[in-house]
C-alpha cells in the first residue's frame, strides 16, 4: 500500500513539475512578447522613394538602440490612407507615427504654414539651419495640443512645376492651366498668385488625373516626379523651385505620453539620426531622378526665377493679420544662410 502511495505521489509530483515548467515557459514567452513594443508607422509614398528609405533606416536604428525592445511596423503606399487620413488616425490613437508634408500639417497646426511660403528659404544651408535650429524645434512642439508631436524633419527638396501640354518658361505659361495642389490654403494662394487654376487631388489619384486631362500640371520634387512615374505623362519639368516644404515625422501624443524616458530617448535619437542619413540619400536621389527623367524624354527647363518670385511677393502681406506667424517669418529670414550652424534666435 505504501509502495502504491509512493508511486502515486511520485507521479503526481512529476506532473506538478511538468505543469510548473510549462507555466513558467508560457509566462516567459508572454513576458518576452510584451517586452517588445511594436509601433505602427504609415505613410503614402512608395518603397522606392528616398523618404521611405529614410524611414527604413529609422526602423533599423530604433531596433538597434533599444536592443530589440522597440520596433517599427511600416505601412507604405497609402495602405492606411492618405496624409490627412493618417493624421486623423493618430489623433484618435489608432496609429502611432506617420510621415507627412508640412503642407498637409498646415491644416492641423497653423505654424507649419510658414514653411509653405514661396521662396522663404535661400538655399540648403539656410533651410537646415532653420529646421534643425530653435525655430524648427519649436514648431515641432506646436502640434502637441492637437495630439501631433513632431520628432524631426526629412528632406523633401524643392518643388517645381511639371506639365502635360506645354513647357512652362515663366508664370505667363501657367495661366489657364489646371494645376494639382495639396489640400492646403497656402498652395491654393500660391497657384492663384502665379496665374494657374489650383485643383486639389490626392497624390494617389494624380497619375490618372494627368493622363486623362483632369489636370494639366502638378508640382513636386524630382524624386517624387520620378518614383511616381508622372514623367510618363508629363514631358515638361520646370525647375523654378518655388517651394521648399519639409516632410515631418509625427508621433501621436497618445503613444508619446505612454513611453518612459528611456523609450522616448531611443525613439527621438532614431528619428534624428535617420534624418541625417536621409538628407544624404536625398541629394543622391535628386541627381539620379533628373538623369532618369531626362533619359525618358522629359524636357527639363531652368527658367529665370525672378518673375516667379515677383508674382508671389504679395503672399507675404497675408501675414500682416497674423502677428505670431509674421514674427516667425522674420526670424527665418534673419537666420544665417552661409554657415552650416544652427540659429540662435
Amino acid at each position: 500500500m505504501r509502495h502504491t502511495t509512493s508511486i502515486f505521489y511520485s507521479k503526481s509530483h512529476f506532473l506538478i513539475k511538468v505543469i510548473l515548467i510549462c507555466f513558467v515557459m508560457l509566462l516567459e514567452s508572454c513576458t518576452s512578447k510584451q517586452s517588445v513594443k511594436t509601433l505602427k508607422l504609415a505613410h503614402a509614398l512608395n518603397e522606392e522613394h528616398p523618404v521611405h528609405i529614410g524611414i527604413l533606416e529609422m526602423a533599423r536604428l530604433l531596433n538597434e538602440y533599444s536592443e530589440g525592445k522597440m520596433q517599427l511596423k511600416i505601412f507604405s503606399n497609402g495602405q492606411l490612407g492618405q496624409e490627412r487620413d493618417l493624421l486623423e488616425l493618430i489623433q484618435i490613437g489608432s496609429l502611432d507615427i506617420t510621415k507627412v508634408s508640412a503642407n498637409t500639417l498646415e491644416n492641423f497646426v497653423p505654424e507649419y504654414k510658414v514653411f509653405i511660403t514661396p521662396y522663404i528659404f535661400k538655399n540648403k544651408i539656410h533651410t537646415w539651419n532653420v529646421l534643425e535650429g530653435s525655430i524648427g524645434k519649436k514648431i515641432l512642439q506646436q502640434g502637441e495640443p492637437y495630439k501631433l508631436r513632431g520628432l524631426c524633419y526629412f528632406d523633401a527638396g524643392n518643388r517645381s512645376f511639371y506639365s502635360t501640354k506645354k513647357p512652362v518658361n515663366s508664370p505667363i505659361d501657367l495661366k489657364g492651366l489646371k494645376i494639382r495642389v495639396m489640400n492646403s490654403q497656402s498652395s491654393f494662394d500660391m497657384v492663384n498668385a502665379l496665374g494657374g487654376s489650383p485643383t486639389p487631388l490626392s497624390f494617389g489619384e494624380l497619375y490618372t488625373a494627368l493622363q486623362q486631362g483632369v489636370v494639366d500640371a502638378a508640382e513636386n520634387n524630382p524624386p517624387s516626379f520620378y518614383t511616381s512615374k508622372h514623367y510618363e505623362v508629363c514631358k515638361y519639368y520646370t525647375i523654378d523651385e518655388h517651394l521648399t516644404v519639409p516632410d515631418v515625422i509625427i508621433v501621436g501624443t497618445y503613444l508619446w505620453n505612454s513611453l518612459n524616458d528611456q523609450e522616448k530617448q531611443w525613439l527621438q535619437k532614431a528619428a534624428d539620426d535617420a534624418s541625417t542619413y536621409q538628407q544624404k540619400i536625398w541629394a543622391q536621389s535628386v541627381t539620379e531622378s533628373l538623369e532618369k527623367i531626362k533619359e525618358a524624354g522629359v524636357q527639363i527647363i531652368y527658367p529665370d526665377k525672378l518673375p516667379f518670385q515677383q508674382k508671389v511677393e504679395s503672399l507675404y502681406k497675408t501675414y500682416d493679420k497674423q502677428p505670431s506667424l509674421k514674427k516667425l517669418i522674420k526670424k527665418i529670414q534673419a537666420t544665417s544662410s552661409k554657415n552650416n550652424i544652427h540659429d540662435t534666435n
